[in-house]
């Protein structure tokens, strides 16, 4: 069960603008990249179901979370069916993201009152998930609507809130460009949560970057 209500999140999100997201099928190394991003101030963290036995790490991280990181809200990403969402939930998951809009996975959401920010790429799809609930709408891929899509938006539906995924860089240039346009906050994945030229997780890196982020976005938004 949900241990943040869905509008506890929407303020988590509005407050801190960022929402790392990853996937990591080894639960040591998936801690450590959660324990990074909660040092360097991230307090949400989407983890994408993209590989098999995700629903085992999660599970370990939920617990892990809500033992050690006092105030981190833990959500799943890539969720393409209401069964999916349903059986995280029951694990604790605070928020459900997913790639494309589908009302199965919104009713099983809106059932338990738990965020969830479906991918949309029109403003027929924000409108039709605002319609069931939606509080923030995933833009994705991010890259390829980019931050004049957001403005095009935000202009007859200027209540819209809106989270790109994909196409957001941890520079002040990118966060400048996104936040301008009217962007709620942004999803990052393999930009922020980085890895060195060895391949392995740079944990002091992914700490630094969280918190420059989250200075820029501050500072954006005086």
């Amino acid at each position: 069960m949900a241990q943040y209500s869905r509008l506890e999140v929407v303020k988590v999100m509005q407050e801190t603008g960022v929402v790392p997201l990853f996937f990591e099928s080894d639960v040591t190394i998936a801690k450590k990249v959660l324990k990074s991003c909660y040092d360097g101030g991230a307090r949400l963290l989407e983890f994408t179901s993209r590989g098999d036995f995700a629903f085992e790490v999660f599970n370990e991280l939920i617990k892990y979370s809500i033992d050690e990181l006092p105030g981190m809200i833990l959500g799943v990403g890539s969720v393409t069916d209401a069964a999916a969402a349903s059986l995280y939930m029951q694990m604790g998951a605070n928020f459900i993201v997913t790639p494309v809009f589908r009302e199965d996975i919104a009713i099983a959401c809106n059932r338990r009152k738990v965020l969830w920010s479906p991918g949309c790429g029109s403003l027929t799809e924000i409108a039709k998930a605002e319609e069931l609930g939606c509080e923030i709408v995933k833009l994705f891929p991010g890259s390829i609507y980019g931050p004049e899509f957001v403005k095009a938006i935000k202009g007859p539906q200027p209540w819209t809130s809106i989270m790109p995924t994909g196409g957001v860089s941890p520079t002040k240039e990118s966060l400048e460009k996104w936040f301008n346009s009217g962007v709620t906050c942004v999803g990052m994945g393999s930009k922020l949560i980085m890895k060195n030229d060895s391949g392995n997780y740079d944990f002091e890196g992914i700490e630094s970057t969280t918190k420059q982020v989250m200075k820029w976005i501050k500072d954006l938004r005086k």
